[in-house]
């Protein structure tokens, strides 16, 4: 079974406060790796009501991600029957890994 197809889930903090805490479980890395996308998107859209459309750099995600308390991905791994955790690092390679074959 390849990465991308492993259920993944997303756990975020997105402050100090502990009730900030929450988690999105994906059937693939690439659902997962959209969803924190649209975590990002969601933050802008929030931020900036007023703008139509967001365009938004690598660089601007990373940031996000960076000023986020914690963020970390578990993918599934089927010989363990266990989950894998991956940081903020391995999520921004991913993440623009991701971006690139989109496009």
């Amino acid at each position: 079974m390849a990465e991308i197809s492993r259920h993944t889930i997303v756990l975020i903090q997105f402050d100090q406060a502990k009730e900030s805490r929450t988690y999105v479980d994906y059937e693939t890395v690439p659902d997962a790796l959209d969803g924190v996308c649209h975590l990002f998107e969601q933050s802008v859209k929030a931020s900036k009501p007023h703008l139509a459309s967001i365009v938004y750099t690598p660089s601007d995600l990373f940031a996000y991600i960076d000023e986020l308390d914690d963020l970390c991905c578990l993918v599934y791994n089927p010989p363990s029957n266990s989950y894998i955790p991956h940081n903020k690092e391995w999520i921004k390679e991913q993440v623009l890994q991701h971006l690139i074959k989109k496009k």
